[in-house]
């Protein structure tokens, strides 16, 4: 499913998915959290819940704790993360710039240790690079996952995917539920996505639901940079780890690094 969202962002929190509403199989509510100077807001204490910063300054604070943070730049800085377990209350004050945030919450019973994941905590690497002539060599930000979070049901991190290149590649799919939130850079950007065999037009502040089973490359125009989150979560028996994600069978052999790729100096006259 393919959510546009063409306006400016709700003061506040803004829902974009319910997990009590008609995507109630996302099992996952999403959202945005959008705060002028100075203003303040509470989470309550209901669910585990993920706070990522996307812009502004802000303090946050926590049971156990109290800090602050800021970002400037999606594509050149890593995300900071605030991650709750259940019961466990956030209170988000914006500084002088104000603070605009992702809210990714689900059910889960489970405790386990609040963590603020601070930018440099974020394990970041380039995929693709050395394969496939480097059109889909992008830049992954794992916040956390089941290495790092064993007793969470959500994964989170970011993708940064060059101009012209894709990512989410090679084509692949799995049976948790994901979901995919995009910027653009310029924001009058656009690019593309497949979930399974329909493709949508991509642009900025759009959000994709990916179900199961639904393969979901995507590729950025030439002369935007694209920047993601993407949150999956965890089902009962299934957690996402290895096998997951499975690539698609008849293109998985453009992951080896001597697959043989036509480039334009192949051609003969």
């Amino acid at each position: 499913m393919h959510l546009k969202h063409p306006l400016p962002f709700a003061r506040g929190y803004e829902a974009a998915v319910d997990r009590r509403g008609p995507n109630a199989d996302m099992l996952m509510d999403f959202g945005f959290l959008t705060l002028g100077p100075g203003e303040f807001w509470k989470s309550g204490p209901a669910d585990e819940k993920a706070f990522l910063v996307l812009s502004g300054d802000l303090e946050l604070s926590w049971p156990g704790g109290k800090e602050r943070a800021e970002r400037s730049s999606l594509l050149d800085e890593s995300p900071t993360v605030l991650h709750l377990p259940n019961k466990a209350e956030a209170c988000m004050s914006a500084g002088s710039r104000g603070a605009h945030l992702a809210v990714i919450r689900t059910d889960n019973a489970a405790d386990f240790a609040a963590h603020l994941y601070r930018p440099q905590e974020c394990a970041s690497e380039e995929r693709g690079k050395g394969t496939m002539g480097e059109t889909s060599t992008r830049t992954v930000r794992a916040v956390f996952d089941d290495s790092n979070a064993p007793r969470s049901n959500l994964v989170l991190g970011e993708v940064v995917a060059s101009p012209g290149k894709w990512s989410s590649y090679p084509p692949h799919h799995h049976p948790q539920p994901e979901i995919y939130h995009y910027r653009f850079l310029p924001e009058q950007g656009f690019g593309f996505t497949t979930l399974g065999d329909d493709a949508y037009l991509l642009k900025d502040k759009d959000t994709v639901l990916i179900r199961e089973g639904q393969i979901h490359p995507q590729v950025t125009a030439p002369g935007y940079a694209l920047w993601y989150l993407w949150t999956i979560r965890h089902l009962d028996g299934k957690r996402y780890r290895a096998p997951y994600p499975v690539f698609v069978d008849e293109h998985a052999w453009v992951m080896s690094p001597d697959a043989k790729i036509w480039a334009p100096q192949d051609r003969r006259s």
